[in-house]
């Protein structure tokens, strides 16, 4: 399996105890849709694109999205600490069905953006996932333009015409579009005379 072939279900936070557990970040809406799950993959080393293979002995949920992992072959603290910080990958077509207008954003990216009032406007180049929102990257009039990823904006996907529905607050292509305009009365300090 290599990369393009998977998806980030978390990472490894910490080790716990002596016997080889870690704490693990699981990216996901349900956790408990994920307690069965009987193999993780691993990227190492890091940047490398190669995965391996681990089979889970134990998982269980400790609090929210973190989760108690037991992998096999991974017996002392020494082996554990190894994996702190790394990413847990699974394959693609393994993925939980989603409800009608959901959709992962690896399936959208390529997809035209279609505006309500707009019309067609741009390619989804990509989705960053940040902590306070995801946020979706449309290449439009050659600029970048981010569009946060909420029911209120983004609708749905329609995967036969290749196209993703939204509704732009009103500006917010300008925002992107018009240069920032500078007002000074008095020269910059590193402004030449």
């Amino acid at each position: 399996m290599t990369l393009d072939e998977s998806y980030e279900l978390g990472y490894v936070v910490k080790t716990h105890g002596l016997k080889g557990q870690v704490v693990a970040e699981f990216d996901v809406d349900d956790v408990e849709e994920y307690l069965d799950v009987e193999e993780v993959f691993v990227e190492r080393p890091v940047g490398s694109g190669k995965l391996y293979r681990f089979a889970v002995e134990r998982l269980s949920q400790q609090a929210g999205t973190r989760v108690l992992l037991k992998l096999k072959g991974v017996d002392r603290i020494e082996d554990a600490e190894l994996l702190r910080g790394l990413k847990l990958f699974r394959p693609l077509d393994e993925l939980p069905e989603l409800e009608d207008d959901q959709f992962y954003f690896h399936d959208v990216v390529g997809f035209t953006v279609v505006d309500a009032n707009l019309g067609k406007l741009g390619t989804v180049e990509a989705f960053y996932e940040l902590p306070e929102q995801d946020l979706l990257a449309m290449r439009y009039q050659g600029q970048e333009v981010l569009i946060p990823v909420v029911d209120e904006l983004v609708q749905h996907a329609d995967e036969d015409s290749k196209e993703l529905y939204v509704t732009l607050p009103e500006g917010l292509l300008e925002v992107y579009l018009s240069p920032p305009s500078r007002e000074r009365d008095e020269p910059d300090e590193f402004d030449e005379a």
